[in-house]
């Protein structure tokens, strides 16, 4: 049950990782299309920042509910 419990809680930290850095590449992107006045690159970069923050939600809720599963 311990593994379940460990796997679980790195589950959540990669998860939350990897949503971290999706919404700071979009930011990057979005800075950048209002640097150089793109608006493809502006849209691209929102899109990719509202993934992160669906990821991070998957991450922070989603996953500690799989801990009552097992």
């Amino acid at each position: 049950m311990a593994f379940f419990t460990s796997a679980i809680s790195i589950l959540q930290t990669l998860v939350i990782a990897i949503g971290a850095g999706l919404g700071v590449w979009g930011v990057i992107n979005l800075m950048e299309g209002y640097g150089n006045d793109n608006p493809g690159a502006k849209s691209q970069g929102m899109k990719q920042l509202m993934a992160g923050g669906g990821v991070i939600l998957i991450g922070t809720q989603l996953i500690p509910v799989l801990s009552t599963l097992f």
